[in-house]
């Protein structure tokens, strides 16, 4: 293979934007299901991802897609890619 045809495989997770207050950031809420080691019970841990949003255009309750990146910050090396499904308002 050339360096061409060599694509570096990105990291995406899938999680719920719970924060907007930041300017161009979302912490997203990536839920994950594991397997206790000796009870054998299924658990769910959470983990929290601050993102990159250049445009301030998600917001709290929709569900996005966001990919690894070069660091941006001290705390974010996240980027949003897209949107899911937009929170509905009634």
């Amino acid at each position: 293979m050339s360096e061409t045809q060599v694509e570096k495989r990105q990291r995406t997770l899938i999680g719920k934007v719970v924060s907007n207050k930041m300017d161009k950031t979302v912490v997203v809420q990536v839920e994950r299901r594991v397997k206790h080691p000796l009870y054998g019970k299924i658990m769910i841990r959470t983990n929290k991802y601050k993102a990159h949003d250049e445009n301030n255009q998600y917001n709290e309750g929709d569900t996005v897609e966001i990919a690894e990146g070069r660091p941006i910050s001290r705390s974010k090396s996240w980027n949003v890619v897209r949107l899911i499904e937009a929170v509905r308002v009634i």
